[in-house]
């Protein structure tokens, strides 16, 4: 995720210190280009420190590094003079040919791999993994966009042998989580990890013994909180947007990369499994 984006989606959840420094710098994001941290804290009415503490939380080593990655963020939509610093498709206009149009999808599907693949930490993925591997049943949770993602991971899963529950119904959905056990995983996927639902689906999960894990889109959320193991989906998108194709674009790279690595572990039962499937759908067009 763009610094700039990701200051937007975490400025809802920031103490008031941090929340005068985030809309500084996204109401001034050239003039803090050519500032010292202690202009900055003059102009945005807090301490060095409180500087020092914002930039860490948004994952750089301090405000000179902030400066470097907003410098770099608007030298990229420099390239495109009307984008804005959000999600890329937001920009596209009743104007764009239907190659600007295609080219600015691209740019922001591209962008949410890379940026997710970045903030993989494998050796949290390989427990993940682990514990899907030896789950007794998966239950995958998701509603609206993200429910489209779990329904395909349902989907891959059950096709190398693992027994996976997906609902679209949210009521279904926690009444499963209620009745998991210590021998079962619950993956929740929620790009914002603020629905209530979620949390009430996570937190019987794991309230049951089950190993919750959450794909979304920050560590300090509240799912995240409740999960036991985290996989950030980074996007350029936030989460009042209805069309979700970035965010699903970033949930997709996690569960697919979950799927190959499955496969990879489980390739002498998984590789039969995945070919006799599709025999048998190719029988059925006979």
């Amino acid at each position: 995720m763009s610094v700039l984006n990701e200051i937007t989606w975490l400025l809802p959840s920031l103490a008031e210190n941090q929340q005068k420094i985030a809309k500084y710098i996204l109401e001034n994001p050239e003039a803090v280009l050519s500032m010292s941290s202690s202009q900055f804290a003059e102009d945005a009415g807090v301490s060095q420190s409180a500087i020092v503490k914002f930039s860490q939380k948004i994952g750089m080593k301090g405000f000179p590094a902030l400066k470097i990655a907003i410098s770099e963020e608007l030298g990229r939509n420099n390239l495109f003079k009307s984008y804005p610093h959000k999600a890329l498709h937001n920009a596209i206009s009743s104007e764009d040919s239907l190659m600007v149009v295609a080219q600015k999808l691209a740019h922001e599907k591209n962008a949410a791999i890379v940026e997710t693949t970045k903030r993989i930490n494998f050796a949290i993925f390989q427990q993940v993994v682990d514990a899907i591997d030896n789950a007794q049943r998966v239950q995958i949770v998701g509603i609206w966009g993200s429910g489209l993602t779990a329904k395909d991971l349902s989907y891959k899963l059950q096709k190398i042998g693992i027994l996976s529950l997906v609902e679209a119904d949210l009521h279904v959905q926690i009444a499963t989580a209620q009745a998991l056990t210590a021998k079962d995983v619950q993956i929740v996927i929620s790009f914002s990890g603020r629905r209530k639902d979620m949390h009430i689906a996570a937190s019987m999960a794991k309230a049951q013994g089950a190993t919750v894990v959450a794909i979304t889109g920050s560590k300090d959320n509240p799912l995240a909180k409740i999960a036991d193991y985290v996989l950030e989906s980074v996007s350029d998108e936030n989460e009042w947007r209805s069309s979700s194709i970035s965010s699903r674009t970033a949930q997709n790279t996690l569960t697919d990369l979950i799927f190959l690595a499955l496969m990879q572990r489980r390739k002498e039962i998984a590789k039969p499994l995945v070919l006799n499937a599709s025999m048998t759908i190719n029988n059925l067009d006979d």
